[in-house]
């Protein structure tokens, strides 16, 4: 299934939607671009750290509410069109609904555990459950509402057709918020064949079953890291912030980089080829042999 495909088909206007569950790293940038392009609206973006993402899809009008540790350009600081929605309504109104790193992990498990809540005593004494319904604090606890995406977004190294993927690095809360979805979509730099998922069957990241469209989308995490594969583009970041400190700069970027993109080729075309990885380190083997 192509990207176009994916996101047409499963995510609407309104969806709750899970996306840089990595923190910095595997940020799917090709499926939130694509977002943008088909022009979404009202969204839900939960995430822990997206990096840029969440300030792109913010600053082309696609979100209505944030539930997010935090939304920025990590290394340079400020999310430009996520101040501007925040503090002027720019380009439209957003709801926040501030979570740390931490509760928002635990949110996630409250919904795929079917639980009611989640306790936790970390966020006592910070003022992150005073702008947030969903953080209830109670006799010296503070009790996490459940939070359930519609479908979450996950861009790893390997899947097969079948849904079964292999993800390795820093993971963040990526397993989390795939049991928690209704709904997952797989974006991979490479499509294998089922016998090299289940050659290493501890490695296979969700239940295939909670797959509903694998995409073969290499390149799909620039300018984010992905261990194996891309390094972090930190030209493209800083190129991002000076551009977005201004809307009409960033409508430009946008313009450049999403709106006239036909698909992702043509995007690759134009990043720096050094980004990829040309020095491997592979892990040593496992032997699953039982006889």
């Amino acid at each position: 299934m192509t990207m176009r495909e994916a996101v047409a088909r499963f995510v609407a206007d309104g969806a709750a939607v899970a996306m840089g569950t990595c923190l910095e790293p595997a940020i799917p940038f090709a499926a939130g671009h694509e977002l943008i392009r088909q022009g979404r609206r009202d969204l839900t973006l939960v995430g822990p750290i997206s990096d840029a993402l969440f300030d792109q899809l913010i600053g082309a009008g696609c979100v209505g509410r944030v539930v997010a540790a935090w939304v920025g350009n990590v290394s340079e600081g400020l999310g430009h069109c996520y101040r501007r929605a925040a503090e002027r309504g720019v380009p439209r109104s957003l709801e926040i609904r501030d979570h740390s790193n931490f509760s928002i992990s635990l949110a996630l498990w409250a919904a795929a555990w079917n639980a009611p809540f989640m306790p936790t005593r970390t966020l006592l004494g910070s003022d992150i459950p005073s702008g947030n319904p969903d953080l209830v604090p109670e006799d010296g606890w503070v009790r996490v509402q459940p939070v359930k995406p519609d479908v979450t977004i996950l861009h790893v190294q390997r899947a097969d057709a079948a849904g079964r993927a292999h993800a390795w690095g820093p993971m963040g809360i990526s397993e989390e918020a795939g049991l928690a979805a209704e709904r997952v979509i797989l974006c991979c730099e490479e499509l294998v064949p089922s016998e090299v998922t289940l050659s290493d069957p501890n490695r296979v990241l969700l239940p295939e079953t909670k797959v509903v469209a694998v995409v073969h989308e290499p390149g799909g995490t620039h300018p984010a890291p992905l261990q194996g594969f891309w390094k972090r583009d930190h030209a493209a970041h800083r190129e991002y912030a000076s551009r977005s400190r201004t809307a009409e700069g960033f409508a430009g970027w946008l313009r450049e980089w999403v709106l006239e993109m036909p698909d992702r080729k043509a995007y690759l075309q134009r990043v720096d080829p050094t980004l990829r990885i040309s020095r491997h380190l592979f892990s040593a083997p496992v032997d699953y042999g039982d006889e």
